[in-house]
């Protein structure tokens, strides 16, 4: 898993009490590893699809619930966290650990989008308007990992 903003430091300290707010997003990525689902956020910009994880649910559960709501898409996420980042959504809003999970979708599929933030493919090897600049290169990063063979890339057959 990448780790970003010493995001597995500030976890370890807030270990102390309960870790609220947590996010989780959906990194969903064709076959060929060129091209990422993207959502336009009204003033975030392009960022992958997810939100708030919710009480009672896991992240990975609240990512999987997020990307449905905001996309229509409901891929099975690979097993490990994409990777995980400290950050704030907006002005005055709390910092957020936030955890990114990585998806295979078809590009074929239509995409149901939330109203007000359309969701698009996008390919990789294009930049994007988003209020954090570096999930660009971050996610670029994850998939030069998994192009080398990490965490189980390709899947296996049946």
């Amino acid at each position: 898993m990448l780790d970003f903003d010493r995001a597995r430091a500030w976890l370890r300290s807030a270990m102390v009490g309960a870790v609220e707010p947590l996010g989780a997003e959906v990194w969903v990525l064709d076959t060929a590893l060129e091209q990422i689902v993207l959502v336009r956020h009204p003033w975030r910009g392009m960022v992958p699809p997810g939100g708030k994880v919710e009480p009672g649910e896991c992240p990975r559960e609240g990512a999987a619930r997020e990307l449905a709501e905001e996309t229509g898409l409901r891929p099975r996420l690979l097993e490990r966290p994409a990777a995980v980042a400290v950050r704030s959504f907006g002005p005055g809003l709390p910092v957020t650990l936030s955890l990114s999970y990585a998806a295979i979708g078809d590009p074929e599929q239509p995409l149901i989008a939330e109203d007000g933030q359309p969701a698009a493919w996008m390919r990789l090897d294009q930049d994007w308007d988003s209020c954090f600049p570096d999930d660009v290169q971050r996610i670029r990063q994850y998939v030069s990992l998994l192009r080398s063979g990490a965490d189980g890339w390709p899947p296996s057959a049946g």
